[in-house]
């Protein structure tokens, strides 16, 4: 017998509206021919791999070396691990060493080991809305409450909002998630956010006792458009963790390859890792795939034109604005988060059904914390986006 919670969970409306979404659009392409369905559900990368990481792949299956499927440390190899301490050391402005890194497979791994490392039952992580249909399952996972707050209208971070969480739930608050570039809105947090947000930490933890973790979730920062950056973090709070992986900016989702990486300034820094390459033992992960983390090791650094994710996010937004369809204007990673029109009330899942009779699938913004608003994922081809106009323009001029 399933049990039960989990049960309610995966038949609820927020359960998996993406992959529900992908699942229809299979059935749609068979009836109807793939080039006459216009799916934009699914964040799955259609750029390449860089040359570079073929050419790792290539490399390592060659390599007849003994022992080079074996285990390795649970945490990685260390030559993996000081990678990925150059990579983070680079992004964040400040010395890192391997030991601050753990390997995983893929974010999700990751923010899981993270939070059956840093939770106990009844334990808060504050998130800003909207955000990444899964964490409200990774955080109950682990018997944790996921305390949703509403970001500002340009969908910056509400520092007021989250400060009022903080003083409410005292030394309940665990952690604060933050997504940058954001799925499904693609907001890139200024500096400035970050120095606000880490600032509230700082008087919270002070206050309290307790000083929550900031865990950055980052699979997206590489993939950032007119001329924004992912700001550093490490540099402005200590008790910072970054969440990432190699899916999407070397188009690498199946690989399954990814990392933590805590602050070396965090009091627990070094019981961090420990614990949560415990947790990555325990879930039955074991270690990160030991092919790609030698793969990842020789191409991290690869460099990578992401320009066509520009074009494509332009494409589409021509698109919307010939049908009449008000969007937020993304700033990183390959998502437009859009306005249910106003005739459908605010009913993002009623909306997303009625665009499928005109072929068109999108992801309701309920999923994401974002109701009424409906999030299209343009890492599709430009076929798909120039095709679909006519579909967008006759569903809105028909309603």
């Amino acid at each position: 017998m399933i049990a039960p919670h989990i049960k309610e969970t995966i038949y609820s409306k927020g359960a998996s509206v993406i992959r529900k979404m992908f699942e229809e659009g299979i059935q749609l392409k068979a009836k109807y021919g793939a080039e006459n369905v216009y799916d934009f559900t699914l964040g799955n990368p259609d750029l390449d791999p860089p040359d570079e990481v073929v050419k790792a792949v290539k490399e390592v299956a060659e390599d007849s070396s003994h022992g080079r499927h074996g285990y390795m440390p649970n945490a990685g190899y260390m030559e993996t691990r000081q990678a990925m301490a150059e990579k983070t050391a680079e992004e964040q402005g400040v010395a890192v060493s391997g030991k601050n890194i753990l390997m995983t497979v893929g974010a999700a791994s990751a923010l899981n080991c993270v939070f059956k490392a840093i939770l106990t039952p009844g334990d808060i992580v504050i998130v800003p809305r909207p955000f990444f249909a899964e964490y409200r399952h990774y955080v109950r996972n682990f018997q944790g409450q996921l305390i949703e707050v509403a970001s500002k209208e340009d969908f910056s971070p509400d520092l007021e909002q989250i400060s009022k969480v903080l003083e409410e739930n005292g030394d309940k608050v665990a952690a604060v998630l933050i997504n940058s570039p954001n799925n499904p809105s693609g907001k890139v947090y200024t500096e400035s956010d970050i120095i606000r947000l880490t600032d509230s930490l700082k008087a919270h933890g002070k206050k309290c006792g307790r000083y929550p973790y900031l865990i950055c979730d980052e699979p997206y920062r590489a993939i950032v458009y007119d001329g924004k950056s992912v700001a550093p973090v490490f540099k402005h709070y200590d008790e910072t963790v970054i969440v990432t992986s190699f899916a999407k900016n070397l188009s690498l989702p199946g690989e399954r390859i990814g990392y933590v990486a805590v602050n070396p300034k965090s009091q627990d820094a070094d019981d961090f890792i420990t614990a949560s390459a415990f947790a990555l033992r325990t879930l039955g992960c074991v270690n990160a795939p030991a092919f790609f983390q030698k793969v990842i090791t020789k191409s991290w650094n690869a460099k990578v034109d992401y320009s066509s994710y520009e074009k494509r996010r332009n494409l589409l937004m021509a698109v919307l604005d010939k049908a009449g369809i008000e969007y937020y204007r993304p700033e990183g990673a390959f998502y437009l988060f859009c306005k249910v029109p106003a005739k459908w009330k605010g009913d993002d899942m009623d909306f997303c059904d009625y665009l499928k009779k005109y072929l068109i699938l999108g992801a309701p913004g309920s999923g994401f914390g974002g109701p009424g608003w409906f999030r299209l994922a343009y890492c599709v081809s430009e076929e798909t986006i120039v095709n679909s106009e006519k579909a967008f323009v006759k569903a809105m001029n028909d309603n």
